[in-house]
């Protein structure tokens, strides 16, 4: 299996880390599992809608605050 392409850039690796939470603190604040904020920070998940809201809520912040998009070019 080939690895995973990016879908998103994302800031919530340094919004967790300006408060100073684990992957596992975040994990358990949000109600999903360590792997799946892994993922997410990657940019190789795509949240669903629901989860998307759930941590620019948790953060205080806007979606596009958190996540920009990365349009797919065809090779």
């Amino acid at each position: 299996m080939g690895k995973r392409k990016k879908i998103f850039n994302t800031k919530l690796k340094t919004l967790r880390a300006e408060r100073n939470l684990t992957q596992q603190d975040l994990a358990i604040d949000l109600g999903i599992n360590r792997g799946t904020v892994l993922e997410i920070e990657r940019g190789t998940f795509n949240p669903s809608l629901k989860l998307t809201f759930s941590i620019a809520k948790y953060f205080d912040k806007t979606i596009e605050e958190i996540f920009e998009y990365i349009e797919e070019s065809e090779d």
